[in-house]
């Protein structure tokens, strides 16, 4: 049997551990002073923990953002935000890791726009963004833009960041979360693995090439990399050959393909798919909303409103074409945009997302015509 690239290593293995804990919550004040002791504790590295609208590329004053704002993560609406979020944190000597996935592109670019203001380049900036548009949608039905726009996104922040941030990382594929929601040791690498195969896909489509994609390589890599086991390994191969005979991973997930086999696995994890017997409830702060709605207020104030819309009208342009659109992105965020604005703009052009339906199209058989029919082997 051919050896398992077991003892793949991203990075050198001399390498010390990264002390990263994943913290925040409330408003960008609040979560920078934790990010402050963390630092003075001796944290090498920062993971932001973003709050559900931020994730969903929402305002903190829209009414379906009521109840969620500063609940589990830390509320950043605007530049303005990650100005406060970051003060006082050395972005040239620390990685920063960003859990979030559609809106990757725009917490990326608010993160470099003030680094710009310091005056850091951008090449001293190091970090992550998830950006795992594939694996938000399905495990938890994070649904900002349509699945293909949202890929394309994808793509724009890998080609930016190959060109832009070369020491940034723009992409994070993890099996936990399919674990999360009871997929099987088979399912988590073939689902995750599709996901990888559907980016690279992508990006080759958009122009780029191997080099370019080195991230998304790596990320494979490691999945490939997952303890051996015949039983598991063969369930894996029969899952991804029955999603490249759909077509690959956004046709299969759009013919519910992976949410059934899901749902027909059994196994329970507590919390999730077990069901509680009393409301736990959990934490939020209505004075937090409140704040965050005045700070919006304020910045629609006093911003120049004539700049924006010129910004936002050439970041439309640029999604309705072929052009990277974090160039334009960047301008409207540097002119006072905030997130959710700039996602609405994205929206118009590129309609909007429909989370994962209860009952999906049937799945088609196999047949002429059906799928890309790559063959799926293990070498």
């Amino acid at each position: 049997m051919p050896d398992r690239p077991r003892s793949l290593r991203t990075y050198p293995g001399r390498r010390a551990a990264l002390v990263r804990p994943y913290a925040g919550s409330g408003t960008a004040k609040e979560s920078n002073a934790g990010y402050r002791r963390l630092i003075a504790q001796g944290c090498t590295s920062l993971s932001v923990a973003f709050d559900r609208p931020t994730r969903l590329g929402r305002d903190s004053d829209t009414p379906l953002a009521r109840g969620e704002v500063g609940r589990a993560g830390v509320a950043v609406d605007s530049l303005d935000d990650m100005r406060v979020l970051m003060d006082g944190i050395p972005l040239d000597r620390i990685a920063t890791s960003m859990t979030i996935d559609a809106p990757a592109a725009l917490l990326l670019l608010l993160y470099q726009l003030v680094a710009e203001e310091r005056g850091i380049p951008a090449d001293r900036l190091v970090g992550t963004v998830r950006n795992d548009v594939l694996g938000a949608y399905l495990t938890h039905g994070a649904c900002v833009f349509p699945l293909r726009p949202a890929l394309r996104l994808a793509a724009d922040v890998f080609a930016y960041c190959k060109d832009e941030l070369p020491r940034w990382n723009a992409l994070s594929i993890s099996r936990r979360h399919l674990a999360e929601t009871g997929a099987s040791a088979a399912q988590q690498i073939a689902f995750a693995l599709a996901s990888g195969v559907e980016y690279v896909r992508t990006a080759v489509a958009a122009g780029l090439d191997e080099d370019d994609i080195a991230a998304v390589r790596r990320q494979l890599a490691g999945l490939r990399a997952a303890p051996p086991n015949r039983d598991v390994e063969a369930a894996a191969l029969a899952l991804l050959q029955r999603i490249e005979d759909l077509g690959g991973a956004v046709a299969a997930i759009e013919h519910g393909f992976p949410q059934r086999e899901i749902e027909r696995h059994t196994r329970l994890v507590a919390g999730v798919r077990a069901p509680r017997t009393e409301d736990a409830g959990e934490w939020t702060d209505p004075a937090v909303e409140a704040r965050q709605a005045e700070r919006i207020a304020k910045l629609r104030a006093w911003r120049d409103q004539e700049r924006v819309d010129l910004h936002m009208a050439a970041l439309r342009k640029a999604a309705s074409g072929p052009g990277n659109v974090l160039h334009p992105m960047k301008e409207a965020l540097a002119a006072g945009a905030t997130v959710g604005e700039t996602c609405a703009a994205l929206r118009e052009t590129w309609d909007t997302c429909a989370p994962p339906d209860p009952d999906p199209a049937p799945i088609p058989t196999n047949g002429p015509g059906q799928g890309r029919r790559t063959r799926v082997v293990h070498e």
